[in-house]
């Protein structure tokens, strides 16, 4: 007869440990994902915000075996995970435009959500929908266009496989796991818990859903209920534009932790636990199974808030272009872009590698073992070789030596396959400039890194270290 309550208690704490991860990732794509989608909503006869999609059928019962990925069966594989390692989970919500109009739908939203275990440290990085990248067997394009293609095409784990692909190939970070998030979930979700606590810097005018429900929010602290906070965090006309936008969209996000974490809402919480958990579990896909969301959540607990870094993939890091097309694109910057990743992804507040901070360069490339090919575009008869041969003395995997094809005053470097360590070392021993690294990503390339050695090299050669 004394069972029963205590499984009760632990169903509870199971269900307050996944709202954790699970509000956290719904909040993101909530407030991130509305800048482009709300505008484009059609107004209901209801109040709230519109269903994108019902829950998928094919998903597990949340009731059921907790070791099953979140998912339907075509999904990603699922990876184990030791809860003490690094993970990177990618969030993705998709574009409601496409839905609206029967399409397969592309992603609106991509960030990047990482957790330390060891450091207990976390970042988010958001990547604009514009980047212009390369997608495996599809050559370049934009990055929102790797969902779509990986389900029109039934790439193995569909959309959220190619995306993942994309993304890890472009940032050189290992992604393991994806979250698609149902962001509509989570006007309701803040209303359940009494609306979130935001600190207005200063006057705005929102629109929440509906017809004139125009409201002006003073400065100052005060409780917004799930439709204001969404129109507030979509909010664009104020002197900063996008940019505003994007720092009152972090700023939501920390509200919904902050709520969520607070010891005030745990009576709350534990009321509505079942509830809750339904609604927004009903919303979510994720190769992440339910025993590991609980595993991210209570390492989320110990996470300060200090040590969760945030940043965007803004105007800094990125040139404005056209595609061959004519659309609007975003070529990377690649040095700049690899500094705003590691000042995220690192351990702390310095631009610093992802990998462990106490190895030094040499050990860091040591460890990734790049497979490098050597070829000689100089007029210097047995470059190749001569570098190759102090390479390895470095402790480089030299797999390779020919020649180019042609005759190069400058040295380049090809990135097949997501090496930034030794990608970093070779361009600074070489002096290769950013404009002279060209990412081709190829997981099925014979090789991670080529190196086209031109007359540059060769004048400086002479002068390493022997």
């Amino acid at each position: 007869m004394k069972r029963k309550p205590r499984q009760l208690d632990r169903l509870t704490i199971i269900l307050l440990a996944a709202f954790g991860v699970v509000a956290l990732i719904t909040a993101v794509l909530a407030f991130v994902v509305v800048r482009n989608l709300v505008n484009s909503w059609e107004m209901t006869d209801l109040p709230g915000s519109p269903q994108i999609n019902a829950a998928d059928p094919n998903l597990p019962a949340t009731s059921g075996d907790a070791s099953i990925p979140m998912q339907a069966a075509e999904g990603p594989i699922a990876e184990p995970w030791d809860g003490a390692s690094r993970i990177s989970v990618l969030v993705m919500g998709l574009d409601y435009r496409d839905w609206e109009s029967g399409e397969t739908p592309r992603t609106d939203t991509m960030i990047l959500l990482t957790l330390d275990p060891t450091t207990r440290t976390a970042g988010m990085l958001s990547i604009p929908r514009d980047m212009w990248v390369e997608i495996p067997d599809f050559d370049h394009g934009k990055i929102n266009t790797a969902y779509y293609l990986g389900e029109i095409y039934d790439i193995p784990g569909g959309g959220p496989a190619l995306a993942m692909e994309t993304v890890e190939g472009f940032l050189g970070v290992p992604i393991k796991y994806y979250a698609q998030v149902d962001f509509s979930a989570f006007v309701r979700f803040i209303d359940e818990i009494g609306g979130l606590k935001i600190n207005v810097p200063e006057e705005i005018k929102v629109d929440p859903i509906g017809p004139g429900n125009t409201v002006i929010l003073e400065p100052g602290v005060q409780i917004l209920p799930g439709d204001v906070t969404l129109a507030y965090a979509r909010a664009r006309y104020t002197e900063g534009g996008d940019f505003d936008r994007a720092s009152r969209q972090q700023q939501v996000i920390m509200a919904a932790r902050d709520q969520i974490l607070s010891l005030n809402m745990l009576p709350t919480l534990i009321t509505k636990a079942p509830k809750l958990y339904a609604e927004i579990s009903s919303g979510i896909s994720t190769n992440l199974s339910l025993d590991q969301v609980i595993k991210l959540a209570n390492l989320a607990l110990q996470v300060d808030p200090n040590n969760i870094k945030r940043g965007i993939i803004g105007p800094d890091v990125v040139m404005n272009s056209k595609s061959p097309d004519g659309l609007d694109i975003l070529i990377p910057i690649p040095d700049e872009i690899r500094m705003l990743r590691d000042e995220i992804f690192a351990d702390s507040g310095s631009a610093m590698p992802i990998a462990a901070l106490t190895d030094d360069p040499a050990n860091l490339v040591q460890q990734e073992a790049a497979r490098i090919s050597l070829q000689n575009g100089s007029q210097t008869v047995g470059l190749a070789a001569n570098t190759a041969e102090y390479l390895r003395g470095q402790g480089l995997n030299i797999v390779e030596e020919t020649n180019a094809d042609s005759i190069y005053d400058a040295s380049a470097i090809i990135v097949y396959n997501g090496k930034p360590y030794t990608v970093q070392y070779l361009a600074d021993m070489m002096g290769v400039t950013t404009a002279n690294i060209y990412n081709r990503y190829d997981p099925n390339a014979p090789v991670d890194i080529a190196v086209i050695l031109g007359n540059s090299w060769a004048s400086n050669y002479s002068n390493l270290p022997q």
